[in-house]
């Protein structure tokens, strides 16, 4: 499923001076990076694995929460919290789809303490065109595929990511110019809070 496949990562402003743009950032540098990162929003473009595209906004809140709000005609809201991913379809009136968020690579990401040092982790690190690209996966459970982010440096931004699933399907997220500092309510990321709201729509 496309949106399955979309879970991915979060996208922020940096937080630390780098090395000059040509050089590749250190996993360590990017660890830090990710862990500094706190709130914010940009909006997105998907490239789904069929070639066609999605667009919306992108909300995070660290540790642990983020919101997806997919554009009509998809009308798609994509929840991070309380450990887990739910998937509410705007166009049906049928309870969200949820699953662990251990079981994504929003994992990876999202989670208090991110260390992309750690062994089996990392299993792409390279330089092109001026970004660094990480390939990480969850060293426990390698079979649920992987995402490869996109930075630049100096400072420190992360540009995109693709996510690959476990049957080698790709899907893309370009983001938009990044806007930190943002402070969300608690129910922006709730998933119970969302499916309470549903239900009271659909009556």
């Amino acid at each position: 499923m496309m949106l399955k496949r979309l879970i991915l990562a979060p996208a922020l402003a940096a937080l630390m001076a780098v090395p000059a743009q040509a050089e590749k950032l250190s996993l360590g540098a990017i660890s830090n990076y990710i862990n500094g990162l706190k709130a914010a929003e940009t909006d997105f473009r998907q490239i789904n694995a069929d070639g066609s595209t999605s667009t919306g906004r992108v909300l995070i809140e660290r540790p642990g929460r983020m919101r997806f709000e997919y554009a009509p005609p998809e009308r798609t809201l994509v929840l991070a919290s309380a450990g887990q991913v739910a998937i509410f379809d705007g166009k049906s009136n049928t309870s969200a789809e949820q699953y662990p968020l251990s079981k994504t690579p929003l994992n990876l990401i999202l989670a208090p303490k991110v260390d992309l040092t750690k062994a089996r982790m990392v299993v792409g690190h390279t330089e092109q065109n001026g970004l660094t690209l990480v390939t990480a996966q969850d060293p426990q459970h390698p079979e649920l595929g992987t995402i490869q982010m996109a930075f630049s440096a100096a400072p420190v931004t992360l540009k995109q990511w693709t996510v690959t699933d476990e049957s080698g399907g790709q899907t893309t997220v370009v983001l938009g110019p990044l806007k930190t500092g943002q402070s969300y309510p608690m129910e922006t990321f709730s998933i119970n809070a969302q499916a309470e709201k549903n239900t009271k729509r659909n009556k």
